[in-house]
């Protein structure tokens, strides 16, 4: 009798009741009228387990409306899983396991860890618990993932959950407001430092800047004062030198010579005579002021 095996499947076969080891490869293929014949999937394949209703520690029933396993049947591990198990292999190892799992789970925490705190972790726990088992007891059987939904809880804790939830998530906004707040204020805050180090620097910079021009004008001032100072020291020394007794009568003589007026009478000479005698008078007074000096 001619069959097909579908890709993705091998063909297994029974006659008289027993499992032959015997299996074929996708295609058509002929076998005899008292063989049965059965396609086994040994490509991925996701099994859909709905309505799950569990308990939890606190007593609260819930339910999980579907549960999602993706595995796979190795090839090599077909007759043998088939032989211990069946063609519905899946429902012991992935149907009631799921089941089973579920409810371990459900039993052992409150309704808080399994709605919210540990939710995120409920697909690797169902994964590593149906994984240990087929690993020990069937070995063809590859658990790939487990995807779990939100279960249904009564209505009234619902509302509770998603009022705490909204709480919370004001609490996170609000506190997420703060924080950025202080990121401001503390960026504002490096600002200012920044600002006041840089106003501090300019500050510095300046003072330097006057301070050396105060020096420059200090050291110019000092140099024109020695200059000034040497100046009038040699400018006395000048007029001491010009106080000889020739040089005060050459002014003496200049003075006479200079005056327009002329006089006439018997006093004349007496009055020459007392200029001299006022000229020898100042070439002393120099001499003396000379040799004070």
């Amino acid at each position: 009798m001619l069959h097909q095996v579908p890709e993705g499947y091998v063909g297994v076969y029974w006659r008289g009741g027993a499992l032959l080891k015997a299996t074929t490869e996708p295609g058509y293929h002929l076998k005899s009228s008292i063989t049965e014949f059965e396609p086994i999937q040994v490509t991925l394949q996701t099994d859909q387990v709905k309505d799950i209703p569990c308990g939890t520690k606190g007593g609260v029933m819930i339910n999980f409306e579907k549960i999602e396993v993706v595995n796979r049947l190795r090839k090599e591990y077909v007759y043998e899983t088939l032989v211990n198990y069946g063609v519905k292999y899946d429902k012991t190892w992935i149907y009631d396991k799921i089941h089973h799992e579920i409810n371990q789970f459900c039993s052992s925490h409150t309704l808080q860890e399994v709605y919210i705190d540990m939710f995120d972790q409920i697909d690797d726990k169902m994964k590593e618990a149906i994984q240990a088992d087929c690993i020990r007891y069937a070995p063809g059987i590859e658990i790939i993932s487990v995807r779990v939904t939100k279960p249904s809880i009564p209505e009234s804790i619902r509302r509770n959950f998603e009022q705490m939830e909204e709480e919370r998530t004001n609490a996170l906004i609000a506190m997420e407001h703060q924080r950025v707040a202080e990121k401001e204020a503390e960026t504002l805050k490096k600002i200012a430092i920044s600002e006041a180090e840089k106003n501090s620097q300019v500050s510095k910079i300046l003072m330097q800047q006057r301070l050396m021009e105060n020096e420059m004008f200090m050291a110019r001032e000092k140099s024109l004062a020695d200059a000034n100072f040497y100046r009038v020291m040699k400018e006395a020394e000048a007029n001491k030198l010009k106080l000889s007794p020739q040089f005060l009568e050459l002014k003496f003589i200049e003075a006479i010579a200079s005056n327009t007026k002329i006089f006439f009478g018997n006093k004349i000479a007496h009055m020459v005579s007392d200029q001299r005698l006022l000229g020898n008078f100042l070439q002393n007074f120099a001499a003396k002021d000379y040799s004070d000096g």
